[in-house]
């Protein structure tokens, strides 16, 4: 008796990544050591200044991790104890850890059909406490910048983007990172533009913030001998800023090949009854950091597709405000319908660059047979 063999199709494959940069990346993690310059030296500064170009801005920082790049950039922005922060309850966490770091409360407005926050929300929550809007640009798709930025004018409130997820994404042709008076990035190993650990950055105009961000990262060092303000240890490591120069050359190939992908499944599933494919406003260039699709048979579908070797993943099945350590803020179920019935269909298909068109095929025939629609 025969047996198939299925195909298999994993959500992320580093191994692959690594086997096609390694001789590069060995080279300039090698250049590294051999300098003895081992924090905050040469490959920082350039990978600061290259995506300072990149994003369009006058600034780029380093930090430590995408966390520490919301912690910085919120403090930067004037948050301290008792003041609220507006986010999207369907975030990564991180997004609201930041303000509860500093002392201040999280507040949520839900989101619309994008995943991102919706712009009316966040006006039916300001408050005199408010202080700054964090609009995440959740799955590599920009929030409504236009409109967030409207609202923020009007109630003379701050703006943090969270762009951990978008780093390339463009919102009327504008970059995400350049939009709000600073932005936060993750180089986490699962972004498209990915360290070999934690990393991250924060992106800025104001000339007056970067100086006082290059303090805080570093202990608020002003120079060896001073220290100006108390802070904590957030400094990019100088390995993983050689590890991310190599790839910041690459990101513009990684994004194009994901777009491609995001296209394929679109073209292979937008006519399949009951499923909902991401569609992008005329106005957003994406990156897909994820690529989610959205049905009511999310838990059956996400168990046949591992059973055919698909491997997916939910982001995020528990909304932030419905966490154990979100309890005292008092949301109750149902505080954000759009959200809540989100996170309980939402799927995110593997996106990444090193996926085969045979795989996004693959993968799409068997959704396709899942839900009994004809090839």
């Amino acid at each position: 008796m025969s047996s198939t063999v299925l195909r298999q199709v994993p959500y992320v494959n580093f191994k692959a990544q690594y086997a096609a940069e390694k001789d590069v990346l060995l080279a300039a993690v090698t250049r590294t050591m051999a300098s003895g310059q081992y924090i905050l030296g040469p490959e920082v500064e350039r990978f600061e200044k290259k995506l300072a170009e990149f994003c369009g801005v006058k600034h780029a920082i380093g930090v430590s991790s995408g966390t520490a790049a919301l912690v910085l950039g919120l403090k930067i922005l004037g948050v301290e104890p008792g003041d609220e922060v507006i986010v999207p309850p369907n975030s990564f966490v991180a997004s609201a850890t930041a303000a509860v770091l500093l002392g201040a409360k999280p507040v949520f407005a839900d989101v619309r059909e994008d995943l991102n926050i919706d712009p009316q929300a966040i006006e039916k929550v300001i408050t005199a406490r408010s202080k700054v809007i964090m609009p995440v640009h959740l799955t590599g798709r920009m929030a409504d910048m236009d409109a967030i930025t409207q609202v923020a004018q009007a109630h003379g409130l701050k703006i943090l983007e969270d762009a951990a997820q978008a780093i390339g994404a463009t919102w009327d042709g504008k970059k995400a990172g350049a939009w709000g008076h600073a932005a936060a990035f993750s180089m986490h190993p699962l972004k498209n533009l990915n360290a070999m650990g934690d990393a991250g950055a924060i992106t800025t105009h104001d000339d007056g913030l970067a100086a006082r961000l290059r303090v805080l990262r570093n202990l608020g060092l002003k120079n060896r001998d001073e220290v100006v303000e108390w802070s904590d240890n957030m400094r990019l490591d100088e390995l993983q800023a050689a590890i991310l120069n190599v790839r910041l050359e690459r990101l513009t190939d990684v994004t194009e090949k994901r777009r491609a992908h995001a296209q394929r499944y679109r073209e292979r599933l937008g006519d399949v009854a009951g499923l909902r494919c991401p569609q992008d406003a005329p106005q957003c260039y994406a990156v897909y950091h994820v690529f989610i699709i959205q049905c009511e048979q999310r838990d059956a579908l996400q168990k046949f597709l591992m059973e055919q070797g698909i491997e997916t993943k939910i982001h995020y099945p528990i909304p932030i405000h419905r966490q154990p350590c979100a309890a005292k803020l008092g949301y109750a179920t149902g505080s954000f319908p759009v959200a809540e019935a989100q996170a309980r269909q939402i799927l995110s298909l593997p996106i990444h660059q090193h996926l085969e068109i045979a795989d996004i095929d693959y993968v799409s025939a068997k959704i396709r047979k899942f839900f009994g629609a004809q090839a």
